[in-house]
């Protein structure tokens, strides 16, 4: 008989596809709270570069909101990093209030990966603008710069709406209704999300 120490069983891995129950949520690995700018980013990167190589790793965010371009570089790193290693799950989790940017950054999950805390708000708004529109000098020169206000305002409107799709992308909720009701300012509650297939499951 071999008098070499017995090594402790590892705990299972979290299947990459079933729903979770609350214990999966006990130890969020990113944890990020308050506005959505550029001081959150460096934290989030900094708490991802420190999450677990496999397996489940929980993003748990509250936010008012903030910026949507960094909403979407956070996004996007979720994809880039789902893409690089498909052995890990990244999960998001909506505590109290995820609203505009936050959204934004919950559509870069998949549904099955969506999950809120009971009583959350979901809010989805359109982006708003705020610029001043002087116009001097000479008419072409004139007209140029009224071009590229609206250039802007129509490349804005084309990347809010490829974020609207992705959130309702599976759900219940059409495009019409998001563009119809985006610019009111659209609260969910978290049980109604869950009902309209926004979400996996509140916890």
């Amino acid at each position: 008989m071999s008098d070499a120490p017995l090594s402790q069983a590892e705990p299972d891995p979290i299947p990459l596809n079933r729903p979770l129950d609350a214990k999966a949520f006990d130890t969020p690995r990113i944890l990020l709270a308050g506005p959505v700018d550029y001081d959150m980013y460096t934290r989030f990167r900094a708490q991802l570069d420190q999450a677990p190589a496999t397996g489940l790793v929980v993003v748990e965010l509250s936010t008012l909101g903030g910026d949507p371009e960094v909403a979407r570089m956070m996004g996007e790193d979720i994809r880039f990093h789902s893409d690089l290693n498909p052995a890990r799950r990244f999960v998001f989790l909506g505590k109290a209030a995820i609203y505009s940017a936050g959204a934004t950054f919950m559509s870069f999950f998949a549904i099955q990966n969506r999950y809120l805390t009971r009583g959350t708000r979901v809010m989805i708004h359109e982006r708003k603008m705020d610029k001043p529109l002087h116009i001097t000098g000479p008419l072409t020169t004139c007209v140029a710069s009224v071009k590229a206000v609206l250039h802007e305002l129509e490349h804005s409107i084309a990347i809010q709406n490829e974020g609207f799709e992705n959130l309702v992308r599976g759900s219940r909720i059409s495009m019409d209704e998001v563009l119809r009701r985006a610019p009111e300012n659209w609260y969910l509650e978290a049980q109604e999300a869950k009902a309209e297939g926004l979400v996996q499951d509140v916890i």
